[in-house]
């Protein structure tokens, strides 16, 4: 008996997948696996921005500072909602001890970490590093209550990379150690020649190259 099984090619299915990716971004890795959290060194301020009291939605504008003597890499940094406490300082129903981050909808999130709190990334401004002690362009979150209480307070981490420090450029120039004096005059020499532009780098160079 033959069998109805249709083959379908190997370059389809890859594709179909890669297309389902597209579609949705939770299906591939998280890109916090690759960050670095940067509490102690980055944090958020929260400003209050707005409030839709109909639909017991909150606005909030949120800025990464750079408390760190490090560069950070400006477009490697993402904001996590970590969780939200009530007035009590908690971060779980005191009845069913489910995490009280679960009664809201964030509205406008780039997407969640594995254990799926949400994250946001942040905007990028005229520069690649976020410097220390300043602070990052603004991005707008919505956060709805669907069990309308009125205090809470949200909790933020902030993950990223910081940039590597640049290694020193050593000058072509500089006598190795333990060299002889007439190995210095000769340095000397070849110092004073570039300082007045008779020679050039470049010159040098294919000089002393066999």
């Amino acid at each position: 008996m033959k069998s109805n099984r249709v083959q379908i090619p190997v370059q389809l299915l890859i594709g179909a997948v890669l297309f389902t990716n597209v579609l949705n971004p939770h299906a591939i890795a998280s890109p916090l696996d690759q960050l670095t959290d940067l509490t102690g060194r980055a944090s958020v301020t929260v400003t209050l921005t707005g409030r839709d009291n109909f639909n017991s939605e909150y606005r909030y504008d949120l800025t990464v500072r750079n408390r760190s003597n490090d560069l950070l890499i400006a477009d490697s940094l993402v904001i996590v909602l970590e969780k939200i406490t009530n007035l009590a300082g908690e971060e779980r129903e005191p009845l069913k001890n489910e995490p009280i981050l679960s009664r809201f909808d964030i509205v406008g999130q780039d997407g969640e970490t594995d254990d799926g709190k949400p994250f946001f990334r942040v905007p990028v401004g005229a520069n690649q590093d976020l410097a220390p002690l300043t602070d990052s362009p603004p991005l707008m979150i919505r956060i709805r209550n669907k069990d309308y209480v009125s205090v809470f307070t949200p909790v933020f981490r902030v993950y990223g990379k910081k940039r590597p420090p640049t290694e020193p450029r050593q000058s072509i120039t500089q006598a190795p150690p333990g060299s002889s004096t007439q190995d210095r005059q000769t340095e000397k020499l070849i110092q004073l020649l570039l300082k007045k532009g008779v020679i050039t780098e470049e010159e040098w160079r294919k000089a002393m190259q066999p």
